[in-house]
């Protein structure tokens, strides 16, 4: 690990894209890297804003092929896509994050859940 960035509650999507951009500025990583990194940041916080709750703790570490963007929320429910058609707005937050993403992972218990969003620095 060598960069990292641990946050605890109430972060919102502003926040947490900027503490995102500090901990990968030093790196020097690609702007199209930055621009999917702010991407999933984006979407996963958000997501637990608006279906969890809120955001409880978040961290985002620069590795040595790969960038870790780490969310929880308060709630143990475990995203979902919808498959909604594309004219109705929203459902594809999880859908995007998981094509962008190398890999996700999520560990959810009663307290609520954890998800890690991988992302390649090539």
């Amino acid at each position: 690990m060598t960069g990292t960035s641990r946050h605890a509650a109430g972060l919102e999507g502003v926040d947490a894209r900027r503490l995102a951009q500090e901990v990968l500025a030093p790196h020097g990583v690609s702007q199209r890297v930055l621009d999917d990194v702010l991407m999933v940041v984006a979407e996963l916080v958000s997501n637990a804003v608006r279906h969890a709750g809120g955001v409880t703790a978040f961290d985002v570490r620069h590795r040595q092929d790969e960038v870790a963007i780490e969310v929880s929320d308060a709630s143990p429910l475990l995203p979902v896509s919808p498959g909604t058609p594309a004219t109705v707005p929203g459902g594809f937050g999880w859908l995007l994050v998981n094509r962008m993403a190398t890999r996700t992972e999520i560990r959810a218990d009663r307290r609520g859940k954890t998800i890690t969003a991988y992302l390649p620095l090539t």
